[in-house]
């Protein structure tokens, strides 16, 4: 069962929109093919209660109404009449499983609950509605007060429930209890339905629910991202990918390709986001850095395991950057269709280390961009910027000050501009003028970043320049920030002007 619209919006600051509800239930049951979703609590809100009327009238029309579940109260029926009116049949009836919470918080003896609990499941059978119980607190009911689990179960026994449900609801057992507390109930009740509710709090949620699982429990409950109240629940793509590369006797019927899909549509709903190296969905898990994963990859695929991402519907990505060896820029260039001699491959691995050092990632889409600030330049390097200042302050112009090398002689020279580009160009025009020289005048400034790639992506400035013997000419410069992009493609133009 997944539990991502009712346990999993307990995350704090997430709130689903009835449309967004919806959206999220048809893809867990018709494209990641979940058995059972539990969409809401009752009495919660009227924008919950229109939710799950939404729900439940897709869900009938498409013949899911019975995978449809409704968290609900030992209310005297008023939980059963807000499911009734919103289309819902089945309810997650939600009771106590410790003897400390049933002392402390409802303050009754189990006599009381169990006769309380007795009448609610009448009432709802009467009503048409399919009863599954919470033990709430269970984990450390069996902890703490065994024998009234066991009381409790004795009594559920006996009533027309169809599953009981066993939440670690604080998220505080380890495997081992997983496995010792789920087994000696089973063993009991061995004709019973049994669902295992993992928590993360100790970041134990998918190990707890694979040793309740060999322990025999019937069913587990899982969320998208492994959201849910404080560090979230058992996540659903990890338990999915253990239970199949582990757990080869037990047969589920998830669609693992959708995961990564209905991940990152749960992380654009709720605004919580996948981080970066979550296992199976995060960003980073199928990207090879080191380039030495890369070269082992092209020989035999050596860094493989069972976690294809095509799998997941995810392909690997080799990351480019300080780190990267050739093997990974090949793997890149061969996925543009792009081949470069040996020679050329250097060069290009060198720059792609120079920008690692400024820039964590340097994406594929910008890889031709790089092949063009390297290769497309072919003069010798006369001139050389050396170091600059660029100052911008409220209420004062720009101004920069330079240091350029020419012909092994160097100079420096302040100006002011209208812009920290326009003040670097003033300064160089003055020191070129020193030696009786003209800049080409710039006639176009153009600056994008490669096509697909995102925020933080490298830059290239563009600049046409027009001299008086050289004619028109286009320089690039190449860097995450713009300014530098734009005194790299000055500096190119300077040496075509001395060469």
């Amino acid at each position: 069962m997944d539990t991502t619209l009712r346990d999993g919006e307990q995350t704090s600051g997430v709130s689903f929109s009835a449309s967004e509800k919806l959206t999220i239930a048809k893809l867990l049951l018709e494209e990641l093919k979940v058995d059972r979703i539990e969409i809401a609590s009752a009495r919660v809100s009227e924008g919950e209660f229109q939710a799950v009327k939404d729900v439940t009238a897709w869900a009938k029309e498409h013949d899911y109404l019975d995978t449809i579940e409704v968290l609900t109260f030992v209310d005297n029926g008023v939980s059963i009449d807000w499911m009734i009116e919103a289309g819902a049949t089945v309810q997650n009836l939600l009771t106590k499983g410790s003897l400390n919470h049933l002392t402390h918080q409802l303050k009754k003896t189990p006599d009381q609950h169990f006769k309380e609990i007795k009448n609610t499941i009448l009432l709802a059978q009467d009503k048409g509605i399919e009863t599954n119980v919470y033990l709430e607190d269970w984990s450390n009911g069996m902890r703490n007060s065994k024998d009234y689990v066991f009381e409790f179960l004795e009594f559920l026994s006996t009533q027309s429930v169809k599953r009981i449900m066993l939440p670690d609801t604080l998220g505080v057992v380890t495997p081992k209890e997983s496995f010792d507390f789920v087994k000696e109930i089973k063993e009991q009740y061995p004709n019973l339905h049994f669902d295992f509710h993992a928590h993360n709090d100790y970041d134990l949620g998918v190990a707890n629910a694979m040793e309740g699982l060999k322990a025999g429990a019937d069913g587990l409950h899982l969320t998208i991202n492994g959201m849910g109240e404080r560090a979230g629940n058992a996540p659903m793509s990890s338990t999915i990918a253990v239970i199949n590369d582990f757990m080869p006797d037990i047969e589920i019927g998830v669609n693992e390709q959708a995961l990564y899909k209905v991940s990152r549509l749960v992380e654009t709903f709720s605004g919580i986001m996948i981080p970066a190296n979550k296992p199976i969905i995060g960003a980073n898990v199928f990207t090879q850095t080191a380039g030495i994963h890369a070269d082992g990859d092209n020989k035999n695929n050596l860094y493989f395991s069972d976690l294809l991402p095509e799998r997941f519907g995810r392909t690997r990505k080799y990351a480019l950057g300080k780190s990267s060896g050739k093997a990974n820029i090949q793997k890149n260039l061969q996925e543009l269709g792009l081949q470069l001699s040996d020679e050329d491959l250097r060069k290009v691995t060198q720059r792609i280390i120079e920008l690692g050092d400024k820039k964590q990632v340097v994406t594929k889409e910008d890889l031709p961009y790089i092949i063009s600030d390297v290769l497309d330049y072919t003069y010798e390097e006369k001139v050389k910027v050396n170091s600059y200042v660029l100052t911008h302050s409220k209420g004062l112009r720009p101004s920069t000050t330079v240091s350029i090398t020419i012909n092994d002689e160097t100079f420096e020279e302040n100006a002011l501009g209208d812009g920290q580009f326009d003040a670097f160009i003033n300064a160089i025009r003055s020191i070129f003028k020193k030696k009786d020289m003209v800049l080409p005048g710039l006639i176009d400034y153009a600056v994008r970043i490669p096509p697909g790639s995102h925020s933080d992506a490298l830059c290239e400035t563009i600049i046409t320049w027009k001299g008086e013997e050289e004619g028109e000419f286009i320089t690039r410069g190449l860097d995450s920030d713009q300014t530098v992009s734009a005194i790299k493609a000055t500096e190119k133009m300077l040496n075509i002007i001395i060469n």
